[in-house]
């Protein structure tokens, strides 16, 4: 397996005691090179590139969640502690993998570190107007930062258990002084400072930017308002920032889903297209050190836990949905031998040689992390929590259409019959029906089978881009370990996590912990 070398950050980054990970004594005590002196509009625009996380969490999530089963064929073996770790729930101890959780933590903390630097800078130089387009793109990129992180250290936000859940530590100004100590609070109280930052950020931000899709435009900025509001359920603004983005005709904004699964599938053609900054759809494009696309693309290798053929069948890509066969979207499953890895071929994957003799280097890959199709979904999703049932069936089904190409479509009365018509799913009997167990209440007859339907959609849409975790989390959906064998058959459940299980809320590094930041719960 090719080696991994991980870059080595020169600026911006937190002691270990406080956060991230330590430097050297004299670290604070001068400035690496005149990007840290942010003494003009563009010196303080060039340097907010940095509030971008240089990791995303997708391939964490895929494995942790319900998308990956196990498969008991010798032939196929696991990428490595990291990826046995992650699907057995664990404590990850693994650090150097590119989405461990200390990668992670240390990415979206530099982040938000930048973005605070970027706002001290901002208010040192008179928050005069020709800054206010850089607070409000650093105080998204702040907001964006705490959402990832939460998304994968906590539990799901919930509006009657989230002053008493954990959150993570949010700071507020750069630090001036090694050893800074923080606190956790809650999860409350970390969604209302992600709040209060969106708000203030989003009539600041501009589509001035010489490469928009990598920053946080009007469309990018609204569209994470949108998705920050559906998770904090405010579902009156959910609906209101989807529709900013979206116009009065959402199915002119859409991906040509036609178009992509018509191209070539040699190579990086179809997942580099998928990432295209000329894409309508993509409003927030993120570029990472990752190897999710030889995880999750047409390689052999990691084959022991994925998203396999019985998961494919029953569940998402191949499986009956209230729009009739899945197959039927258009796109095609790939698959690399024949059980394991069942994708759409989406996921880029690129190597950089630093030296081709020893063939090590970086592994790179791309993520549309806001699209356009993801928001519409997102609305749909809002109206269906505030029973406008029309609306949200109505965006559903635009959003059919244009998966499929124009060639299938959903009715409210087929969605409920859909769903009236097959079991909840079991481990050894799955189907793509699974109960939710939420804290909030769930009308049965019209609501349930249309945020079944959403779920569902999004699920098949967004497969390896780890976004059905969350999904998991917020809908309270048990998830199984299941163990099949080289015919496809389930033969051990091997491990249950049931919606009030703690280690939905990843662990946090254990460096973290040892420095005294307090770890997620555990069952005994």
């Amino acid at each position: 397996m090719v080696m991994n070398i991980k870059k080595i950050y020169i600026y911006i980054s937190l002691a270990a005691v406080s956060l991230g990970f330590s430097s050297c004594d004299d670290y604070l005590d001068k400035l690496p090179d005149n990007r840290m002196e942010l003494n003009s509009k563009e010196k303080v625009q060039n340097f907010l590139v940095s509030a971008y996380p240089e990791r995303n969490a997708a391939l964490l999530t895929e494995m942790y969640s319900d998308n990956t089963d196990a498969f008991k064929v010798t032939s196929w073996t696991s990428a490595g502690r990291f990826q046995d770790q992650a699907y057995s729930w664990d404590d990850i101890t693994e650090v150097d993998d590119d989405e461990t959780p200390q990668q992670l933590w240390n990415s979206f903390y530099k982040a938000m570190s930048t973005a605070n630097t970027a706002l001290k800078a901002i208010e040192d130089n008179g928050n005069t107007e020709e800054y206010q387009a850089s607070k409000g793109e650093a105080l998204l990129c702040r907001a964006f930062a705490a959402f990832q992180l939460t998304n994968t250290f906590c539990v799901a936000y919930d509006a009657t258990t989230a002053a008493k859940a954990m959150g993570i530590p949010y700071p507020m100004a750069p630090e001036t002084k090694v050893g800074t100590k923080y606190e956790r609070g809650t999860l409350a109280a970390c969604y209302d400072q992600m709040n209060r930052d969106i708000e203030e950020g989003l009539p600041l931000v501009t589509d001035n930017y010489a490469r928009p899709k990598y920053h946080f435009t009007r469309n990018a900025a609204y569209a994470f308002a949108a998705l920050f509001n559906l998770y904090y359920q405010k579902y009156d603004k959910a609906v209101a920032y989807a529709t900013r983005v979206l116009g009065t005709d959402a199915s002119a904004k859409l991906r040509d889903w036609k178009a992509f699964y018509s191209l070539s599938s040699n190579g990086q053609v179809a997942p580099n297209n998928y990432v295209n900054i000329s894409s309508q759809a993509n409003l927030l494009i993120q570029t990472a050190f990752s190897q999710a696309g030889a995880y999750l693309g047409p390689y052999n290798f990691a084959a022991k836990y994925a998203h396999g053929q019985l998961i494919s069948e029953k569940e998402d890509l191949q499986a009956q949905g209230p729009w009739g066969s899945s197959s039927s979207f258009g796109y095609t499953v790939w698959n690399n031998n024949s059980l394991s890895k069942y994708f759409v071929n989406k996921i880029p994957y690129a190597f950089e040689y630093t030296d081709i003799q020893a063939r090590i280097g970086y592994s790179h890959t791309a993520y549309p992390v806001l699209t356009t199709d993801l928001t519409l979904l997102v609305r749909a999703e809002a109206n269906a929590m505030l029973g406008k049932y029309a609306e949200a069936v109505q965006d559903l089904n635009t959003e059919v259409k244009a998966f499929s190409g124009g060639n299938l479509s959903v009715t409210l009365t087929g969605i409920q019959d859909f769903y009236r018509g097959i079991n909840y799913y079991t481990p050894t009997e799955p189907t793509p029906k699974k109960k939710f167990h939420t804290a909030f209440s769930i009308e049965s007859t019209t609501q349930e089978p249309i945020l079944q339907a959403i779920l569902q959609l999004r699920r098949i849409m967004t497969v390896g881009e780890g976004w059905r975790l969350q999904d998991v989390k917020r809908y309270g959906i048990v998830m199984y370990r299941r163990t099949l064998n080289d015919s496809r058959k389930v033969i051990a459940v091997t491990d249950t996590m049931k919606e009030d299980d703690p280690r939905r809320a990843i662990q946090l590094p254990q460096d973290v912990i040892t420095a005294g930041l307090p770890a997620n719960l555990r069952n005994k």
